[in-house]
């Protein structure tokens, strides 16, 4: 039955009164199946309550349905990012930062630990099965409780401190998540760019667990697959951030269409996305994205040739002049330079875990890591790379954030060689050899061995510079580029001495902001992976913290999550920003450098100005690429083609 008027109150968004008589309209691109009785009419494919987009209040414009974006990233693996930029999430951030109901329809927070989500009745997954409270008990009862395909528990999301929370499901529309105490993080982690899915189509997923069948009636499809077990056939499969299963459905505005392998990997529109526009269409506005995978060399060339419709990833700032010339040579993209969002463009990670213990116990003496610091020559790494475009200073909140302080962006980060080798010669590194590199207590000589993903030339270029200053301190820098995969797990391992990366994915944290990142509660802040790991696995993995100030950022961040108070939690945010600048967990060398968007000229609602960050925002996925669509204006299209 035909759902001939579009509901006007919809979690978080403004009356919107001129939808009252809206019908959704068909999609020139599923009308053939529609019309061969193969899929439902437009109407009965969105939910009851629809979220629908209020595009004026953003500035934006109506677009049409249709055409093929194409995109590029530089590994098969990185097919992701289209879950990231899709940014379909049960909560997530709007264009002003402040998070609202998305894939929800609505959700009530009782004394900051019970939290009520209410589902869109209607809505369906991008197979058209419903998409109810059954599938959060699946993955509640069967997934995060299953000691095969959950050893270490439930995850993280489902945690407050050492305790579990729960799940209950009322009825079909409606889950009620309840923890033991205050739970402030938990509608935060639901929006981030990477979320942890707490729900699974349990319809399709059903058939490879082992409570809804023998092991015997699964062993045929456990041979195909070639796996050991079912638990393995059903991590093979559930990949809902991978995005690599295209028989598993979704909730993201586009699915996968491909087979995984490919160079160029297609996606095209969930015929179910339960967002629509306040004219009746649905979104997305595209029908189909076009990710290449390209070497990482290749994009700015790609880009300047008119092959990308959107593309920031894989782009650097040194990138901008080519690009530019593209644009006056007559190439059909426009390049916006959007903020980056990250707390440093370069960061220096000393491992505090690193395995070998003479080098341990140098790089856990913070005038180390200060002499470091003080001998890095941001000016001349701005001019050099950023045209002196970025922020010089050390890894800290940015400019745009209530707890930006600038003493804590010049802390130990002004060029003193001379000061470095005072705290060096005080820690009684004191003897050199015949090239007048410092020496170890063991005799060693110092190289400090950085490895890199090598993925951006800019660190490469950053770092070249930084051992030629290093070098009047007595410390040879030796750079190492290796995979990102193989970077990453190296540093987890403990035989990484140090690392270079971003600085904090969150440089514009606000007091709402879980502060989690900038204490050792995760392996991936490369500078104590050891004790994130100790942390994530409560004990089970990794070192226990044994310097002080690392214990006081986790003992804030804690604080942090038991109080309420907004005075409180920006106090705690001051004092660990504070600590970091003058530890140096992460040295940071400038950030606010201008990240490159392409932008082909046809395409539309991309804003001009706007924040390229990881976490909040998923990249583009903040900025809703599901509302980007591709002009007919025939005047455009004419000067385009000229």
């Amino acid at each position: 039955m035909f759902k001939h008027a579009v509901a006007l109150a919809c979690a978080g968004l403004m009356a919107l009164p001129a939808l009252a008589q809206t019908v959704v309209t068909e999609s020139p691109f599923w009308a053939a199946e529609v019309a061969k009785g193969d899929m439902d009419a437009a109407p009965e494919r969105v939910p009851d309550v629809p979220y629908i987009v209020d595009l004026a209040a953003k500035g934006r414009e109506f677009g049409t349905q249709g055409g093929t974006l194409r995109t590029m990233v530089t590994r098969s693996k990185d097919v992701r990012q289209m879950v990231v930029y899709g940014y379909a999430r049960l909560v997530g951030y709007d264009e002003n930062y402040k998070l609202r109901a998305d894939v929800l329809r609505d959700y009530d927070v009782e004394e900051g630990r019970i939290f009520t989500l209410h589902l869109r009745p209607g809505h369906r997954w991008s197979d058209g099965a419903p998409f109810t409270s059954a599938d959060f008990q699946y993955w509640w009862d069967h997934v995060a409780q299953n000691t095969e395909l959950s050893p270490n528990g439930p995850p993280q999301v489902m945690r407050v401190g050492n305790d579990v929370g729960d799940m209950t499901f009322p009825d079909e529309h409606t889950v009620v998540v309840s923890f033991p105490h205050a739970n402030p993080t938990f509608l935060q982690q639901l929006a981030q760019a990477s979320p942890p899915f707490i729900f699974r189509p349990s319809h399709y997923l059903k058939q490879f667990h082992v409570d809804f069948n023998t092991v015997d009636e699964m062993e045929e499809m456990i041979d195909s697959k070639r796996v050991r077990g079912w638990a393995p056939l059903h991590n093979k499969l559930d990949n809902m951030y991978q995005f690599d299963n295209p028989s598993l459905p979704t909730l993201q505005p586009w699915m996968p269409a491909s087979v995984s392998g490919n160079s160029r990997q297609l996606f095209v529109r969930n015929p179910y996305f339960h967002r629509v526009d306040a004219r009746g269409t649905q979104l997305p506005y595209i029908d189909v994205v076009e990710m290449n995978i390209v070497g990482s060399g290749l994009v700015a060339a790609k880009s300047n040739a008119g092959e990308a419709d959107l593309q920031a990833r894989g782009l650097d700032f040194r990138d901008v002049s080519i690009l530019k010339k593209g644009e006056v040579d007559g190439a059909p993209y426009r390049t916006f330079l959007w903020s980056n969002g990250a707390a440093s463009q370069i960061a220096i990670y000393p491992n505090l875990n690193f395995a070998d213990p003479v080098w341990n116990k140098v790089i856990r003496d913070a005038r180390f890591r200060r002499a470091l610091s003080l001998s890095i020559d941001r000016r001349m790494i701005n001019r050099a790379l950023y045209f002196g475009l970025g922020r010089e200073g050390g890894m800290t909140a940015l400019s745009q954030s209530p707890f930006f302080d600038p003493t804590n962006l010049t802390e130990w980060a002004i060029y003193s060689p001379g000061l470095a080798n005072e705290m060096l010669d005080e820690m009684g590194l004191t003897e050199r050899n015949k090239a007048g590199v410092r020496l170890l207590p063991d005799g060693r000589p110092m190289e400090f061995v950085i490895e890199t993903a090598g993925e951006r030339q800019e660190v490469g270029n950053a770092l070249a510079i930084i051992t030629d200053t290093w070098r009047d301190i007595g410390v040879k820098l030796i750079m190492r580029p290796l995979d990102r995969d193989i970077l990453r797990n190296r540093v987890f391992s403990g035989v990484t001495m140090a690392a270079v990366w971003f600085g904090w994915d969150n440089g514009i944290p606000q007091a709402f902001t879980p502060p989690d990142y900038l204490a050792p509660t995760d392996q991936v802040f490369f500078a104590w992976p050891k004790w994130g790991q100790y942390h994530q696995t409560h004990g089970l993995a990794g070192e226990p913290i044994d310097i002080p100030e690392a214990q006081r950022l986790l003992d804030l961040s804690d604080t942090w999550r038991e109080t309420e108070v907004e005075a409180e939690r920006s106090d705690i945010w001051r004092e660990m920003l504070a600590i970091h600048a003058d530890q140096q967990f992460g040295i940071g060398i400038l950030s606010e450098a201008p990240q490159p968007v392409v932008v082909s000229d046809l395409l539309r609602n991309v804003p001009e100005q706007a924040l390229w960050a990881w976490d909040p925002g998923a990249h583009f996925g903040v900025h809703r690429v599901d509302e980007f669509f591709f002009a007919e204006d025939e005047e455009v299209i004419a000067q385009v083609s000229k």
